[in-house]
């Protein structure tokens, strides 16, 4: 089986600091640039799960890539340079402390709150006699505030960001036009390749010099969930459940072994078949996306080729 990148200790040139998320590991460099380190590390249930998954990290870099390239005519972007197939290096920012979710049909957390009786969702009006995964007439921004410590992502209004100060009344009605632009460029690409852009999210930072950017990733299976195109009318129509293409396979595994991520249990075995399938999946995932053919990169010692490339970049262009 392939090797994995599950954990990255590196010294990038001028490196002053690295945060470690889930999945990402970002390193401020010279404090004008970040490098971000896709691992190949799982999460769910906002757990990360004890294997890695060989080219995981791989997939989400490229297609965050391919995507921000894609819309980098509607907002500008944090991208510079990516030096590595794990690795994009890109502007420093602050980022808002809001997450845009943008929902263009009723699943997920939006279609578990509904069923429970909640016609009001993040300040917006949902109304009554809808079905799981029916289509909005518009898509809907549900916006989240940003966790900090791997903590849950909260529920918040439009009316209380803007009541709390979490992000200016003028930089907020551009986030909400860029969010609206983004996913229907998404929602375009996505119809191209036989697929429905479901919902995704976006997060937005601002430079020193007072732009605001698209940051991390996005339209990754990771961030969003995407439907098949085929057959979603008629599996709408007949309370079936449509096919999926997001990381959801992997929750649904979990939550056939009994784990959800809650206290006293216990993540299952990964067997050495299972996270090859992950894997496979993942690749799947990618070429259904972009369009494109997966070209797997050298595994044989990640962490070298890591630094290597990425030092190499820093060398010749700082």
């Amino acid at each position: 089986m392939a090797k994995a990148i599950v954990e990255s200790k590196f010294e990038f040139e001028g490196q002053k600091s690295v945060y470690n998320g889930k999945v990402r590991d970002v390193y401020s460099i010279d404090g004008d640039l970040l490098a971000m380190v896709v691992s190949d590390r799982l999460s769910a249930f906002d757990v990360v799960l004890p294997k890695g998954i060989p080219y995981k990290g791989q997939v989400l870099n490229q297609i965050a890539e391919k995507a921000l390239k894609a819309t980098e005519d509607i907002v500008p972007n944090w991208i510079i340079a990516v030096p590595d197939a794990n690795v994009t290096i890109g502007k420093f920012c602050e980022p808002f402390k809001v997450e845009m979710v943008i929902r263009g049909y009723l699943t997920g957390h939006a279609w578990r709150e509904y069923k429970a009786g909640k016609r009001v969702l993040c300040g917006v009006e949902l109304e009554d006699g809808l079905v799981e995964n029916q289509k909005f007439n518009q898509p809907k921004i549900t916006p989240t505030t940003k966790a900090d410590n791997g903590e849950h992502d909260m529920d918040i209004s439009k009316e209380d960001i803007l009541l709390q100060g979490v992000v200016s009344a003028d930089d907020y009605a551009k986030l909400e036009e860029y969010t609206y632009k983004v996913f229907a460029r998404g929602t375009e690409i996505a119809k191209e390749k036989g697929l429905i852009l479901v919902d995704t999210k976006y997060e937005f930072g601002k430079t020193v010099d007072g732009e605001i950017i698209l940051i991390d990733e996005i339209h990754t299976p990771d961030s969003s969930r995407y439907f098949y195109a085929d057959g979603y009318e008629n599996k709408l129509a007949n309370g079936v459940q449509q096919r999926q293409l997001s990381k959801e396979f992997v929750r649904q595994w979990l939550i056939e072994n009994n784990f959800q991520g809650q206290e006293g249990q216990v993540v299952p075995d990964m067997s050495d078949e299972f996270v090859e399938s992950v894997s496979e999946r993942y690749i799947e995932l990618y070429e259904k996306i972009t369009g494109d053919k997966f070209v797997k990169a050298d595994v044989e010692n990640i962490n070298n080729r890591i630094d290597e490339n990425v030092n190499g970049w820093l060398k010749a262009n700082k």
